[in-house]
């Protein structure tokens, strides 16, 4: 079926487990002092869709014996599916963040062309955290293996989608060209974020896709499906070319995998980061935190990194804001959070129709100078509402 990887990783002499290569074309990774968490794929098909997702599968293996002093594996695998087939070429060195560079060759059949292809994909879990905070009392603040979306698009932006467990199947969409990065992230590391002794979610890794060759133009998909339990994995995020070659010419697609804890380290440069984001609970569209009664929902979203802690005193960031039509923003508030060197924006909306998505946004700028990563943050629609709107539809049919 597969097979694993084991490695000194942790203590000289003891060999531990640091990648397993088992089932479809499925794997996973780990680093130093990490515990598994969210997968990786070869190669998604229609994945997210109403239609029956297919499952390209590694069928047959190469390895490389290292030598004696390799700090590297390097393994071949043959990808084999109904309507693709291609080979990889996987390298994988252990440390403290365990990198897999990988090189893809996909081939599409002639006779089968696929409605959507996804290359890189991560697959992980998230049950409830505190941008959703959980709908039943749990002694657990969150349960996730990834909290966030994190993309860097060709023109260097970065981006930051917490992620959410929907009512119903939800597909975002953000264009790239040439990104230079993506990733489902686990940010926050302290144990008091968790407090699960068992599962041990402050120790699963995020993965970091970096692009190593020309990827063009295509967009990072998120999908997120509903899940009632930490069981089933209910995240997915790939890359989807807008171009496919003729037929007969394979797509090459080149990249690192990174698999670390150390989430600040992925951003080089100066700017900053999205922190944590908290909404206050009940359904997507009430809120009974915030003004109890009004309508609104509250967020609050703190942001912190160099570019934040390297402020002068007396410099006084601005937050730009914006939504979509679907939003009314009733107000904001930006002010310090010394707790972590940076700063808590506040931002309290009313939704007009909870059956249609809402999309906020925000970024923390000092003049023109672009701060911090754009938050932007989905509320699917209401599975209730959306139910309720069909329903009177169909009397107004009838009628």
């Amino acid at each position: 079926a597969g097979f694993r990887v084991v490695y000194p990783i942790n203590q000289a002499g003891k060999l531990d487990e640091i990648m397993s290569v088992l089932g479809a074309s499925y794997f996973r990774v780990i680093g130093k002092n990490q515990i598994y968490g969210l997968s990786g794929r070869g190669l998604a098909i229609d994945t997210g869709l109403p239609i029956a997702e297919e499952f390209p599968a590694f069928r047959e293996f190469w390895l490389r014996r290292p030598k004696p002093k390799d700090k590297h594996l390097t393994f071949y695998a043959l990808m084999d599916s109904v309507r693709a087939s291609g080979a990889y070429e996987f390298t994988l060195t252990p440390g403290a963040d365990a990198v897999l560079s990988v090189k893809s060759r996909v081939f599409l059949r002639r006779d089968a062309s696929p409605t959507t292809i996804g290359i890189a994909p991560l697959t992980s879990m998230f049950l409830f955290g505190p941008q959703q905070p959980s709908p039943t009392p749990n002694f657990r603040p969150a349960i996730h293996d990834s909290n966030g979306l994190s993309v860097r698009r060709g023109d260097g932006e970065w981006i930051w989608r917490p992620l959410v467990n929907p009512s119903m199947v939800t597909i975002s969409d953000i264009a790239a060209e040439n990104p230079k990065g993506f990733g489902l992230l686990q940010r926050g590391r302290d144990f008091s974020r968790y407090e699960d002794l068992k599962d041990r979610y402050d120790l699963r890794p995020s993965a970091w896709i970096e692009p190593t060759n020309d990827w063009g133009k295509g967009n990072v998909r998120l999908v997120e499906i509903p899940t009632a339990d930490e069981t089933n994995d209910n995240i997915v995020t790939l890359w989807v070319p807008d171009v496919r070659p003729p037929f007969g010419e394979p797509m090459r697609f080149d990249y690192r995998m990174h698999w670390t804890m150390d989430e600040p380290a992925l951003m080089k440069g100066d700017i900053s980061h999205v922190w944590q984001t908290m909404r206050s609970s009940g359904e997507f569209y009430q809120s009974n935190l915030i003004r109890a009664g009004d309508g609104t929902l509250a967020f609050l979203v703190d942001f912190k990194g160099p570019s934040l802690r390297k402020l002068p005193k007396d410099a006084r960031p601005t937050a730009v804001v914006g939504a979509n039509d679907n939003v009314e923003i009733v107000g904001t508030e930006l002010q310090p959070n010394p707790a972590i060197q940076g700063w808590r924006l506040s931002y309290r909306i009313k939704i007009k129709n909870p059956a249609v998505s809402s999309d906020l946004d925000a970024v923390l700028k000092l003049g023109d100078r672009t701060l911090t990563e754009t938050w932007k943050f989905r509320l699917p629609p209401s599975q209730a509402a959306t139910n309720k709107g069909a329903y009177l539809n169909r009397f107004k049919a009838m009628e």
